[in-house]
């Protein structure tokens, strides 16, 4: 009886504990997170259940791991959110799969993506006519964003150029544009210090620009 008790206390203990530290990495959807995320959310319940499982060992063993992945998650969301190249290496990086009604096959082999998943994913997105699609982006949960075209025949797609103040190359190339084009367009209005700006994106002929906080 006692040893069943300790199996309850343990339960409702490790659930408190497991909540708390969910709460604290921060919402997301499932298919928002990322393979670090994952393997951190993973190994934590693992722990959980083999200290329910073992109610004869000692709860220091399973809440001192538990706290490292804590503090190693913290420590990866805090780089990712000052470093561009950090959050790339952890989380990846979006791949343009079909750019401009284009379908991009060196990028989908680089993603081991075939037609397969490709047609189910934009079957999910309710659209069933390739010819339909302007841009599809793989995204780093492993979703598919898909850009309708419009009436036109024109797709629209929000690109990041300046992201923390670094210039996106391969954005520009996309947009058939180049760096001096986006210098020169800034400064006709007034932003000169490029690095002043968390984010800059050209869509529809205009520009949203974020300065970043001071």
């Amino acid at each position: 009886m006692n040893e069943f008790l300790v199996i309850i206390l343990r339960t409702i203990f490790l659930y408190a504990v497991i909540l708390f530290i969910f709460r604290v990495m921060g919402k997301r959807e499932i298919g928002e997170l990322s393979l670090l995320d994952l393997v951190v959310f993973i190994m934590i319940a693992e722990m959980a259940v083999l200290a329910i499982e073992e109610p004869g060992s000692q709860l220091v063993n399973t809440l001192l791991p538990m706290g490292v992945l804590f503090l190693i998650q913290i420590g990866t969301a805090f780089l990712s959110l000052k470093s561009k190249k950090f959050r790339e290496i952890v989380d990846g990086k979006p791949t343009v799969l079909i750019s401009h009604g284009k379908i991009d096959e060196k990028a989908m082999k680089r993603q081991r993506y075939n037609f397969d998943d490709l047609l189910l994913q934009l079957r999910e997105k309710d659209v069933s006519n390739l010819a339909d699609v302007e841009f599809a982006i793989l995204e780093p949960s492993g979703t598919l964003s898909v850009i309708k075209k419009d009436k036109k025949g024109e797709g629209s797609l929000t690109l990041p150029l300046i992201l923390d103040g670094i210039i996106q190359k391969n954005h520009l190339d996309m947009l058939g544009k180049n760096e001096f084009w986006l210098r020169k367009r800034l400064r006709e209005q007034n932003y000169h210090n490029l690095e002043n700006i968390s984010f800059c994106s050209f869509q529809n002929g205009q520009f949203y620009i974020d300065l970043r906080d001071q």
